[in-house]
């Protein structure tokens, strides 16, 4: 069994919300791509619907501007996204921040936020995809835990199961593991890091790169051929990444096909490159881009158990 201590240091966790039952005010930001309004409405609905209240700056789904950054999809400028999300930060109304969606944009406003202000706030931020940047950053400049959860991505909005674990983690109560499939045996017990593999690959070389020492190394991917995923693999095993990590977790793989190169899939590219560490590795795990994305708090120690093909969150990512 791994374990691991220096990521904890000097770790905070964010606030939690109302007990169960309590009303608590969701801030729906975008700091990426904009998000359409249809998506946006069935988002908060579902919300509603689990008694979340809504708050969101107006023009949030409004049509953009062609011009700069906006030509390539992004909610408003750089500076814009970065306000919004400092405005929530100093609402005092505000119990919790969750991204509308992801897509791209947050490497780019991250010199533009300040880590005091996320520490001193110590709101749940929850996202995934684009969003890991935001949440690595988070939890290495201002060492504060991070939700690796849903968004509204899905055109329905994001369902009752992915709402209630999400409400349970932001109360602070006991979730229950997540279920995969063990295909390297062991048991590593550490802090859960990760995300989107993209992103995790992103950050090398960066001020918030990933430091995965003695931690559990949890990602999902979309859209990447089985030789991207293999690139990005032999990258963060050449910055001694995943030597480092105590083992390993595997989401949704969506879309990581290669119809011009068939023979290999995405998991076994996987299986190829992590099963030589000989460190314990689950896959198939419910969390990424599809149905279920089960939060996970990222920053709190967890336990990893390839015979069982578990994921178990051993702290809550709130101090209540």
């Amino acid at each position: 069994m791994h374990r691991a201590r220096g990521l904890l240091r000097r770790r905070l966790k964010p606030r939690a919300i109302g007990a169960k039952g309590a009303a608590a005010t969701l801030a729906v930001a975008a700091p990426g791509f904009a998000i359409d309004a249809e998506r946006l409405a069935a988002g908060e609905s579902r919300l509603a619907a689990h008694g979340f209240a809504a708050q969101r700056r107006p023009d949030l789904a409004a049509p953009l501007p062609r011009s700069g950054a906006a030509d390539i999809g992004l909610a408003g400028s750089d500076a814009s996204r970065a306000a919004e999300l400092q405005r929530w930060l100093a609402d005092p109304g505000v119990d919790a921040i969750l991204c509308a969606r992801g897509g791209y944009g947050c490497q780019r406003i991250l010199p533009l936020l300040r880590p005091r202000d996320f520490r001193r706030a110590r709101k749940p931020l929850v996202g995934f995809s684009d969003v890991t940047a935001l949440l690595l950053w988070q939890f290495r400049r201002a060492k504060l835990v991070g939700f690796h959860g849903p968004m509204f991505d899905a055109a329905a909005g994001p369902d009752d199961a992915e709402l209630e674990r999400l409400a349970q983690a932001l109360r602070g109560e006991q979730l229950a593991p997540l279920a995969g499939h063990g295909a390297a045996a062991g048991v590593a017990e550490g802090p859960l890091l990760g995300g989107s593999l993209t992103m995790i690959a992103a950050s090398l070389g960066t001020d918030f790169e990933i430091r995965a020492r003695g931690a559990i190394l949890l990602f999902e991917e979309i859209g990447e051929r089985p030789y991207a995923i293999d690139r990005m693999m032999r990258q963060l095993r050449a910055a001694g990444v995943l030597q480092r990590a105590a083992g390993f977790g595997v989401g949704h793989l969506v879309g990581c096909g290669d119809v011009k190169r068939p023979h290999a899939s995405a998991e076994e590219v996987l299986r190829e490159n992590l099963g030589e560490l000989g460190k314990p590795l689950v896959l198939g795990l419910p969390f990424g881009h599809r149905s279920p994305n089960m939060v996970w708090p990222l920053g709190v120690r967890g336990r990893l158990d390839a015979a069982a093909g578990t994921l178990e969150v051993l702290e809550a990512g709130v101090q209540r």
